[in-house]
């Protein structure tokens, strides 16, 4: 498994519009665009930072992952994710060596990714995604 970089890091929020004045108007990041991802019930706002992004999450539904999470713990960091060179290639590395993985195969995530995440369980507490994009 070859991981390239930290991609990106998800801030769960909210309210992404008043989240969005803060890391743009305060901080001065831009944001180069929204999406609504519906299959994971959340709307994404990218923010570039030299070689990887932030990314703002908040829930379009209140039984979404993000709303739960921001329910459990309050907005802040929710997961990390690591572009990989081969996302199969990693996943099948990880399932070798006895990784839990909350996806076992591969799906779309915003800006057209290829996912999947790992359980916090087998990464010290830490939510975190790999990630290929092409």
């Amino acid at each position: 498994m070859k991981i390239l970089k930290v991609d990106h890091v998800g801030i769960a929020v909210n309210n992404l519009d008043e989240a969005l004045k803060f890391y743009t108007e305060i901080l001065g990041i831009k944001c180069v665009g929204t999406e609504v991802v519906e299959d994971q019930k959340v709307r994404v706002a990218f923010l570039p930072c030299g070689d990887s992004e932030l990314e703002l999450l908040e829930s379009t539904t209140p039984d979404g992952p993000v709303a739960k999470f921001i329910e459990k713990n309050g907005e802040g960091i929710q997961h990390i994710a690591l572009k990989v060179e081969n996302i199969e290639e990693a996943l099948a590395y990880l399932k070798e060596k006895g990784v839990r993985l909350i996806d076992e195969k591969p799906r779309y995530g915003a800006g057209g990714a290829r996912i999947a995440f790992l359980h916090p369980k087998a990464t010290r507490g830490v939510l975190l995604e790999i990630s290929e994009r092409k």
